[in-house]
């Protein structure tokens, strides 16, 4: 099993700038995977056109999600890539690929104009984003996690988090001023893609950032790196560590990609509010997303991973049903907003202590691949999917608060997983507990997945 212990690392030029410069790549992802789910009914209309906007939105969503199940094969393939070669290089590549499939969705031509050619190509950049979205979480998180200051691995991870956070909040402001400067017909017909425009601007500036990162002080530490196949073999080894991995991210991923992707149509189709008052929401809850994932980090650094966990699952175990059939019963906007903070304060909380936790648990040497797959796993088969599956629930049982069983089905899995990880300990784990699965193999299985690196 990996060193869950990290040592005190060297000194960086600035850490400051090692967290601006490694999470300039999460925003270019979330930013653009923010626009796509606000954008959704208008994007629907451009390459998936159909009489029933409920089956046009299931059809952009369904997108959406397929681009997403790229993020496991990427998690394995640019994972063992970053983890033998290096984070910084890595994360360019992974930046590189990103870059080519906004560029792809942004110029790409309406269903009207090249027929069935638009939604293929749209799919082909989603494919591509997910692709590299597999491992930009986690080589980030790696990153940030070996950049750390002793006992601040929480605080330190959560900046992953926080850079998504911001996205979110100027793809909401550059929304929120489309609505007000054009009229809906024109926002709906073409101005929906200023905003991919501006994505596509900002990416030189994000390679800049990216070129002058600095390779961790513990990834130099290491005497020897593992092959590809060695990564791959020790991924396989260890796979109860990546499902269990996966089922405490799940919690984070599903309310993420609720509060976020799907607030904005939920908020116009299903609550029949205002676009401003949907998007204004949105930017509300990103700023708090940016500050209860520190604190959340912060927590978890204190008192434990444990207790944070199972604490914040149980609430929303308990309360996210009641908070969406009061909610829809009567939408107003202070009370979208209300039950939205809530959410952000489940989610940025929880994902503090989850960042922190998942770095922790996976081994060291394949830490990169083994916390994307886990993470990606999550996003791909439960967090992209919660736009879909909402939507589809919202049709099938005709209840406007029915998404909250999935938020409920995922907290669950949270729980069950929190409990697995650290399973009858005495008092709240601390931060620097070794996961007692990796412990259990048997030395023939360490060696033969080349484990033993040092």
């Amino acid at each position: 099993m990996s060193e869950t212990s990290i040592a005190q690392p060297s000194k960086l030029n600035s850490r400051l700038g090692a967290i601006l410069r490694s999470t300039s790549g999460n925003f270019l992802e979330q930013f653009d995977f923010f626009l796509f789910g606000f954008y959704a009914s208008a994007i629907g209309k451009a390459f998936f056109p159909s009489e029933s906007e409920t089956a046009s939105l299931l059809n952009t969503f369904g997108v959406f999600w397929l681009g997403a199940l790229m993020r496991p094969v990427g998690a394995i393939t640019l994972g063992a890539y970053i983890d033998k070669i290096g984070r910084r290089q890595g994360l360019i590549v992974t930046l590189s690929i990103m870059a080519v499939g906004t560029v792809v969705i942004a110029f790409c031509p309406g269903y009207a104009t090249i027929g069935i050619a638009a939604p293929l190509i749209v799919l082909f950049g989603r494919l591509l984003q997910g692709f590299s979205a597999g491992v930009e979480v986690g080589g980030v998180s790696v990153y940030l996690s070996e950049i750390a200051t002793p006992g601040k691995r929480g605080f330190y991870t959560s900046f992953q988090s926080c850079s998504q956070q911001v996205a979110i909040f100027v793809a909401a402001i550059l929304g929120y001023l489309l609505n007000e400067l054009m009229p809906a017909e024109t926002v709906a017909a073409w101005g929906w893609r200023v905003p991919f425009f501006f994505g596509c601007l900002i990416v030189p500036l994000i390679f800049f950032l990216r070129r002058t990162l600095e390779e961790t002080p513990e990834f130099l530490a290491m005497q020897k790196h593992p092959t590809a196949r060695e990564v791959f073999t020790s991924a396989l080894v260890n796979w109860r560590i990546v499902l269990l991995g996966m089922m405490i991210a799940i919690l984070t991923t599903t309310t993420f990609y609720f509060v976020t992707v799907y607030t904005p149509t939920f908020g116009k189709n299903v609550l029949k509010l205002s676009s401003q008052d949907a998007l204004l929401v949105t930017l509300l809850v990103a700023m708090t997303n940016f500050i209860w994932n520190p604190i959340g980090g912060a927590i978890s650094d204190r008192i434990g991973r444990k207790p944070v966990l199972l604490t914040i699952a149980g609430l929303a175990l308990v309360t996210t049903y009641p908070a969406l059939y009061w909610l829809v019963s009567a939408p107003t906007f202070a009370k979208m907003l209300g039950v939205e903070m809530m959410f952000s304060f489940y989610f940025g909380t929880y994902s503090g202590a989850m960042l922190g936790a998942l770095v922790e648990i996976v081994p060291k040497h394949v830490r990169t691949t083994c916390f994307s797959l886990a993470f990606s796993l999550a996003a791909a088969l439960f967090g992209t999917f919660t736009p879909f599956v909402s939507t589809w629930l919202i049709g099938r049982t005709e209840d406007k608060a029915s998404p909250a069983f999935w938020l409920m089905f995922a907290a669950v899995l949270g729980i069950i997983g929190a409990l697995a990880v650290y399973p009858r300990t005495p008092k709240p784990s601390r931060v620097k507990k070794p996961f007692a699965l990796g412990r259990a193999l048997p030395q023939s299985s360490r060696q033969a997945a080349g484990v033993l690196f040092r």
